[in-house]
């Protein structure tokens, strides 16, 4: 998908992520292209191992050995990344890349207060005193809603709620000041309130900052919700990418239409929700043609012999023969 901009934050161009084994190389990721703008939250959406989670680790160079990025390029702020060892990624991240992740608690140390870990990690990337350092943690923690961040800045993590760890969790990708953060499921094991706060969070933020957002959520609503353009997987490629509402509204893909039939809308009284027949293929059997094809109700001959390549349609890009006029 060729939606490389010079002005994006983060440009991954034709990212391929492979897992070499016994039984032969498992290819996690085949020719994902996507850019993020200052100030954009970029969606990214898809079924459980769609390969939504591998990207955003594919980008901050976390991927478990044996997995290693195998094609492509990763872009961050005009400055290649994904050919940077171990030491180099560890001044990206956190400098130029914040993460949140799910849980919270696998992001915090129970042993240090929040207040040490924030000056931790400031002071760890930026050039900060330890008294500047503290006033800058305290703000952050005040930014992201922490009531008395004064008082709680000597708190530890088990005395946060669910809700508050996570605020706390942001903070922490705040910190540096980074270009870019990847939100991996940051909602999910929050109640719905919590979940509405999180998000108009991360998107206040994104206005106030100009940062760079990738949120990667299996739910559409919060994509609804909070992003501007939405990009979904499908065994691990990209097959639709376009502005929230034009896809909400008008999807070229058909995963992407199911995806959209099976959220709830408010105001009309359904039977039942739609859903899509059948399961994703592992990675190792992915059929021929279009990934899709076995649980698409509009599969012809084509999509089952020749896979369709992303291609400009309305103001977005589609992976779909639909598209392309002619005979299925």
């Amino acid at each position: 998908m060729t939606e490389h901009t010079s002005s994006a934050v983060l440009d991954v161009r034709g990212l391929c992520v492979e897992f070499p084994g016994r039984h032969g190389t498992v290819q996690a990721l085949s020719d994902v292209s996507l850019s993020i703008r200052p100030g954009e939250i970029l969606g990214v959406v898809g079924e459980s191992g769609a390969g939504k989670s591998m990207t955003g680790l594919a980008v901050q160079g976390l991927l478990e050995p044996p997995g290693r990025i195998s094609g492509g390029e990763v872009w961050v702020g005009g400055r290649r990344i994904d050919q940077l060892d171990d030491k180099q990624m560890q001044q990206v991240r956190g400098r130029q890349i914040g993460a949140i992740f799910q849980d919270p608690l696998t992001s915090l140390n129970p042993l240090f207060t929040v207040g040490a870990q924030l000056v931790e990690t400031i002071r760890l990337h930026l050039k900060l005193s330890k008294a500047d350092a503290k006033a800058r943690a305290i703000q952050l923690l005040k930014e992201v809603g922490i009531p008395a961040p004064e008082a709680r800045y000597d708190h530890y993590p088990h005395q946060f709620s669910g809700g508050m760890r996570q605020r706390v969790v942001i903070a922490l990708a705040l910190a540096a000041e980074p270009k870019l953060i990847i939100a991996d499921e940051p909602t999910t094991a929050l109640d719905v309130s919590i979940q509405a706060q999180i998000t108009s969070l991360l998107r206040r933020l994104c206005d106030d900052h100009g940062t760079a957002v990738m949120l990667v959520t299996h739910d559409m609503g919060v994509i609804a919700e909070t992003a501007d353009r939405v990009a979904v997987m499908y065994a691990g490629r990209l097959v639709e990418i376009g502005p929230v509402a034009e896809v909400l509204k008008n999807a070229r893909h058909p995963y992407t239409r199911g995806l959209m039939g099976s959220i709830p809308a408010l105001g009309r009284r359904v039977e039942r929700l739609n859903q899509i027949d059948g399961s994703m293929p592992r990675l190792n059997a992915i059929p021929a043609g279009c990934a899709f094809n076995p649980r698409c109700p509009d599969a012809g001959p084509r999509c089952r012999k020749d896979r369709p390549e992303p291609a400009p349609v309305g103001t977005g890009v589609a992976a779909c023969w639909l598209n392309a006029g002619g005979v299925l």
